[in-house]
C-alpha cells in the first residue's frame, strides 16, 4: 500500500471502527519515508522487531471508536504484510545490505584510499575509471596483473 491512510482504511475494514482510529500506528510505521521515500525505508520498522516496538510506543491494545480493543501487534502485522507480503526479520533486511568500506572501522580515509577501496570492491569499475582517465591502455586482465605485481615487495 502506498499511504498510511490506505492502511488505516484496511484496518477499519478488518477490525472495525474508523480509519482515524489506526492512523497514528500506520504513520509510525511509515515515518521513515521522511528520510528515504524508496521502499528501502521499510528496513527500519517493517519487520518483527518493528511490530514489537510499535507495542512499546502505542501500548498492547488500542480501543477503536466501536469500543473494541485491538492488539497493536495485529495492526502492525497487517501493515507489514500489506507492504512486504510477509513479516520479515531484522536479519532479512540486514542480510540484503552489501557492506561498504565506510561501514567498517573508524579511521578517516583520504580520497585516494577511498578510491583504492572502491577498486578492491569492484576491480572492473577501477579499471574502467583508469581507462576513461587515460591512465592505462591495458586490458582488464593485464591491468589486474600489473596491480598485483605493484603491491608485492
Amino acid at each position: 500500500m502506498a499511504h498510511p491512510v490506505h492502511h488505516s482504511e484496511s484496518s477499519a475494514r478488518k477490525f472495525g471502527g474508523a480509519p482515524d482510529d489506526y492512523l497514528a500506528v500506520h504513520d509510525w510505521f511509515d515515518a521513515s519515508k521522511a528520510h528515504d521515500p524508496r521502499p528501502v525505508h521499510r528496513a527500519l520498522r517493517h519487520h518483527a522487531f518493528g511490530i514489537f516496538e510499535a507495542e512499546s510506543v502505542f501500548g498492547h491494545v488500542i480501543t477503536n471508536s466501536d469500543a473494541r480493543e485491538v492488539p497493536v501487534r495485529f495492526i502492525g502485522e497487517q501493515h507489514v504484510r500489506e507492504d512486504c507480503r510477509r513479516i520479515p526479520t531484522v536479519s532479512d533486511w540486514l542480510g540484503g545490505i552489501r557492506p561498504a568500506s565506510w561501514m567498517i572501522g573508524g579511521a578517516i580515509k583520504s580520497a585516494e584510499e577511498e578510491a583504492s577501496d572502491r577498486m578492491r570492491e569492484d576491480p572492473m569499475a577501477g579499471w574502467k575509471a583508469h581507462v576513461a582517465a587515460g591512465k592505462t591502455v591495458l586490458g582488464f586482465k593485464d591491468w589486474l596483473e600489473m596491480r598485483k605485481m605493484a603491491r608485492q615487495p
